[in-house]
């Protein structure tokens, strides 16, 4: 697999994460609660996790939650919080 396919695969698997945990990085992004700078840097980290097939196979079960070797919970849970300040997420 090249860089930029893994790169992509990553990038993919954070942001369904995230959004399967109440928090949509790039509207995160537009509105200024996260930068840029710390979404690739969220990307880089989640290039080094060693288990990608477990993020996989998390997310195609369709259950919410983080699991406790994702390298960026604390940001998701921080926009997520950060979203449900500013009423952007239902419920």
């Amino acid at each position: 697999m090249s860089y930029v396919d893994k790169l992509k695969r990553h990038e993919r698997l954070m942001t369904t994460m995230a959004e399967r945990n109440g928090a949509d990085l790039f509207l995160a992004e537009q509105i200024g609660v996260v930068s840029p700078e710390e979404v690739f840097a969220a990307t880089q980290s989640c290039l080094g996790c060693g288990a990608v097939e477990a993020c996989e196979s998390q997310l195609s079960s369709g259950d919410a939650g983080l699991p406790n070797y994702c390298r960026n919970d604390d940001m998701i849970r921080r926009i997520a919080r950060d979203m449900d300040d500013l009423g952007l997420n239902d419920g």
